[in-house]
């Protein structure tokens, strides 16, 4: 087994690492290990990339149809002679 020292904990952190073993009758160390198998056990999903979002929104609708209106001729450049 692997032994761990922190350091610079929180002076109030600590306290209430203490009062939370005491409330489970256990040490500090048995606390502090249970902890952080719990916050540990849980994986948290990837989160996608912002294309692989925008894809997967928009293949609900299954696209958009936009009107676009028609262009008109360019007009001549004005002559400043």
């Amino acid at each position: 087994m692997a032994s761990m020292t922190i350091r610079n904990l929180d002076d109030g952190l600590k306290a209430r690492l203490r009062i939370r073993a005491a409330e489970h009758n256990r040490s500090m160390e048995d606390e502090a290990r249970d902890i952080l198998r719990v916050a540990l056990s849980v994986s948290t999903p990837k989160s996608p990339s912002l294309a692989s979002a925008i894809r997967a929104r928009l293949a609900i609708s299954e696209g958009v149809e936009l009107n676009i209106p028609p262009r008109d001729a360019i007009r001549p450049a004005p002559d400043f002679l």
